[in-house]
């Protein structure tokens, strides 16, 4: 938990792990009081890189940063994520099941006296202020990985309409040419160079995003690339 009553920014971006690029998100909620005990709720994901995308979630549950391996259905964190509609942040979900998609989400709780459901300390309590915090720490990391896949989505689509106008600029510069009479090269050129400044940055996110979605490693620059 922070000192001073200090939060934490929260933060996202993407890294790239073991030679795969993730979208990592994570939030940090305010502290709060249960029962007259403080707690505080930490929740990250990583989407991407070498996740499955048609198999559920994983879910890696945390208590005082010990990790809760056993009873995850009787968890109150598994049923935050479960009454969860991640819907609205663009992953797939059956009713009263797991959201599906290529993502580890984690969930932290820090307190200090976290209510477990046994002495065996498997699993977290059904308090109703545990669960609507990490409700609300999962739903803004939800929002950052919807913005995400927009994006990519956004940048796989420019990249599709650059490819199908490339189809067309030979038959287009031809017809100018003998419009304008100038030469077709020329303006074919044009073309290409104005269709590259005006989708390269999309561009590149598209084919990251293909390399990601096909589990392909790029090869690790030496460090005379680097320096170059």
């Amino acid at each position: 938990m922070a000192g001073g009553g200090e939060v934490p920014p929260s933060e996202e971006g993407e890294e790239v792990i073991k030679g795969h690029k993730y979208f990592v998100a994570t939030v940090t909620r305010p502290p709060k009081v249960y029962r007259g005990n403080p707690f505080q709720v930490e929740v990250g994901l990583a989407y991407g890189g070498s996740w499955p995308a048609d198999k559920p979630i994983e879910l890696y549950r945390f208590a005082n940063r010990v990790p809760l391996l056993f009873q995850r259905g009787a968890c109150g964190v598994t049923e935050a994520i479960v009454r969860t509609d991640w819907k609205n942040y663009l992953l797939s979900q059956s009713k009263g099941a797991m959201p599906v998609g290529p993502m580890a989400l984690l969930v932290h709780i820090a307190s200090v006296w976290v209510p477990f459901t046994s002495e065996s300390k498997e699993a977290i309590a059904h308090y109703p202020e545990l669960i609507k915090e990490i409700q609300l720490g999962v739903q803004e990391c939800g929002r950052k990985l919807a913005a995400h896949i927009r994006k990519r989505k956004a940048a796989d689509y420019e990249h599709k309409r650059r490819s199908l106008f490339e189809l067309y600029i030979e038959e287009l510069s031809q017809s100018l040419g003998k419009i304008s009479g100038r030469q077709p090269d020329t303006i074919k050129e044009e073309f290409l160079k104005v269709a590259h400044e005006m989708t390269a940055t999309l561009d590149d996110e598209a084919l990251e995003a293909a390399a990601d979605t096909k589990n392909v490693k790029k090869p690790k620059k030496t460090r005379a690339e680097a320096e170059d």
